[in-house]
C-alpha cells in the first residue's frame, strides 16, 4: 500500500511539475522582457526576508505531522482530531505573529534595498506579506492529506490553480506591464487554492469537523513541546543557511546581481522540484515505514531511496552543470551568464545537499529533532561568517562558497550520526565509504559526460537539445552498467516495471472501452 500511494503521487507530481516547469519558462521570459531584471532581484530579495519571518511557525508544524503518523496509521480517529485542533489553533496564532512582524519589518525595508529603481517598494512588500500569511489558515489541511499519503490531491489542485496562476499574470504584463496587479492576482489564486483545498479534506474526513471528546495525554503535550523547541532552532539555522544569500548579494553587491542568481537558482529549483516530486511523496510513506517495521527493514529499504538520491541529485548535478550556461545564453543572452567558479560551487552545493536527502528523511520521519537542535546554529554562524568575509574577498563567489564550507563542515557528518546511532545501530563507516565511492562514480560521470558535451557547441536549438539529450542519457547508461547486479537497483527496477505493467492495463482498459462503444 505505501508503494502504491508513493507511485501515484510521484506520478501526478512529474506530470503536473512539467506542465507549471514549461509555464515557468515562458512567465520569467515574459518576466524580464516586461519589467527587467530589477524586479526580478526584488523578488527574490523579498522572497527570502518574509521566508525569515515565516521562522515564526518554529518547528510547530512538524511536531504535530510527526505526531500524527501513529494515530493516522492505527486510525485513531480520536487522537488525530485532537492534534489537527491543536495543529489549527498553533497555525492562526503563526500567522498572526507573521503578519504582525511583517509590518514591523517595513520601516527596515531601505537597508536590505540597495541600487534599484523599483517603484512602490512598500506597496510590493506588503503583498508579498499578505500573500505569506493566508496560507497559514489553512496549512493544517494539507498537512494532514500528506500524512494520509494523499499528496496527489494537493498536487492536483497546485497544478492547475498554477496553470491559471502563470497564464493571467502572462497575459497582465504582456497587456499592462503592472507589477502590481501581477502580485495581487498571484494572492487572489493562493486563497481561493488554500480555501477550495480545506472543503475537500472536510468533505473526505467528516470527523475533522465533530467536537472535540479526547484532549492529548501529558506526554505527547511534552513530546510535542521538546520537538518544537529543538526543530524552532533547527529552523532559524536553517533559514540562515539557505535564506539569506539573497540578502547578503543585495547589501553587498546589487539588487541586479539577485536577479542575475535568481535565473540560475529557478533552473536549480524546478531540477530540484523535479526530485523532490519523487522524493517528498515517498516521505510519508517512510514516516509510516518507521512508525511501523523493525530497524532492518527500515535500513534495508533507506539503502534503496539513498541509492535512488544518488541517481537523480548526481544526473541533475552534471545535466546543470553542461547545459545552464548554454542555454541561459540561448534563452536570455550571454550578458545574464555569471561565470564558471559560481556554476562550479552552485553544482556542488546542490549535490552536498541533495544527497543528504534519504538521511535527513529519515531522522526526521523518526522524530530525531532534540538531539541535533544546535546544528543549524552551527552551520548558520560558519555560513555567515564566511559568506560576509568572502563576498568582500572575492565579489559574488564569496557567497557561495561560504555556504558550501558550512554544509562540510557541520550537518554533513552530523546527520547521518544520529540516524545510524539512533535508528539503525550501525557503524557511522558505512555510511562514509558509501558516500566515498558515490562521489567517486558521481564525478567520474560528470567528466566523462563533460569531454563529450565540450565536442558540441550549443550555440542554437538543435545542438543545444542534443547536448542536452547527451548530459541526460549517458550517466543513465552509465549508472545502470555500475549498478544493475545490485540489490536495491534490482528493488528500483521492479518499482519501475510495475509502474510500467500499470500504466500498459490502463491503456488496454482505454482501449476495449473505445472499441465497445464502436461495436455499440
Amino acid at each position: 500500500m505505501r508503494v502504491k500511494h508513493s507511485v501515484l503521487n510521484i506520478s501526478t507530481g512529474l506530470g503536473s511539475q512539467l506542465i507549471i516547469t514549461l509555464l515557468s519558462f515562458f512567465s520569467r521570459t515574459v518576466f524580464i522582457n516586461s519589467l527587467g531584471i530589477e524586479y526580478l532581484g526584488v523578488n527574490g530579495l523579498f522572497t527570502n526576508i518574509l521566508a525569515m519571518l515565516s521562522l515564526a511557525e518554529v518547528g510547530i508544524g512538524s511536531s504535530i505531522v510527526y505526531s500524527l503518523y501513529k494515530p493516522v496509521a492505527e486510525n485513531d480517529k480520536e487522537k488525530i482530531n485532537a492534534l489537527m485542533k491543536l495543529y489549527k489553533k498553533a497555525y492562526l496564532v503563526i500567522a498572526l505573529v507573521i503578519l504582525v512582524l511583517g509590518l514591523a519589518m517595513m520601516p527596515f525595508l531601505k537597508y536590505f534595498v540597495k541600487d534599484t529603481s523599483v517603484d512602490q517598494i512598500y506597496l510590493i512588500y506588503l503583498i508579498f506579506l499578505i500573500n505569506t500569511v493566508a496560507p497559514y489558515f489553512f496549512q493544517h489541511k494539507s498537512s494532514f492529506l500528506n500524512v494520509c499519503q494523499k499528496s496527489y490531491i494537493i498536487t492536483g489542485l497546485f497544478s492547475v490553480s498554477a496553470i491559471v496562476s502563470t497564464s493571467l499574470k502572462i497575459w497582465i504584463l504582456n497587456t499592462t506591464q503592472n507589477y502590481i496587479l501581477y502580485l495581487i492576482v498571484e494572492s487572489l489564486i493562493t486563497i481561493i487554492n488554500s480555501v477550495i483545498l480545506s472543503v475537500i479534506v472536510d468533505r473526505m474526513y467528516p470527523f475533522l469537523k465533530e467536537k472535540l471528546v479526547a484532549t492529548l495525554d501529558a506526554v505527547v503535550k511534552k513530546d510535542i513541546i521538546k520537538n518544537v523547541k529543538a526543530i524552532m532552532l533547527q529552523n532559524i539555522g536553517t533559514y540562515l543557511i539557505f535564506g539569506t544569500d539573497n540578502i547578503i548579494i543585495s547589501s553587498f553587491v546589487s539588487v541586479t546581481a539577485v536577479g542575475l542568481y535568481s535565473n540560475y537558482n529557478m533552473l536549480i529549483d524546478i531540477c530540484r522540484t523535479f526530485i523532490n516530486q519523487v522524493f517528498n511523496n515517498i516521505y510519508h510513506s517512510i514516516g509510516n515505514l518507521v512508525a511501523n517495521e523493525n530497524k532492518e527493514k527500515i535500513y534495508s529499504l533507506f539503502k534503496v531511496y539513498w541509492l535512488l538520491n544518488f541517481w537523480l541529485y548526481s544526473l541533475f548535478s552534471i545535466f546543470l552543470y553542461i547545459i545552464i550556461e548554454p542555454f541561459i545564453s540561448l534563452w536570455i543572452g550571454s550578458s545574464f551568464i555569471m561565470g564558471k567558479t559560481i556554476l562550479v560551487v552552485l553544482m556542488i552545493t546542490f549535490y552536498e545537499r541533495g544527497m543528504r536527502n534519504a538521511i535527513t528523511t529519515l531522522k526526521t520521519t523518526a522524530g530525531i529533532f532534540h538531539e541535533d537542535r544546535y546544528v543549524p546554529l552551527y552551520q548558520a554562524a560558519i555560513n555567515l561568517g564566511f559568506s560576509i568575509w568572502l563576498v568582500h574577498e572575492l565579489g559574488l563567489p564569496g557567497v557561495f562558497i561560504g555556504t558550501l564550507i558550512s554544509a562540510i563542515a557541520v550537518p554533513f557528518w552530523t546527520t547521518p550520526y544520529y540516524v545510524y546511532k539512533k535508528v539503525f545501530h550501525k557503524p557511522l563507516l558505512r555510511y562514509f565509504v558509501r558516500y566515498g565511492y558515490f562521489a567517486a562514480v558521481g564525478l567520474g560521470t560528470c567528466l566523462v559526460t563533460s569531454v563529450l558535451c565540450n565536442m558540441i557547441t550549443a550555440d542554437h536549438l538543435v545542438p543545444l537539445l542534443l547536448k542536452a539529450l547527451v548530459g541526460i542519457v549517458l550517466p543513465n547508461v552509465i549508472y545502470v552498467i555500475i549498478f544493475y547486479r545490485t540489490e536495491e537497483f534490482k528493488y528500483l527496477f521492479g518499482v519501475f516495471l510495475t509502474i510500467v505493467g500499470n500504466f500498459q492495463k490502463k491503456i488496454k482498459r482505454m482501449q476495449r472501452r473505445d472499441l465497445s462503444g464502436d461495436v455499440q
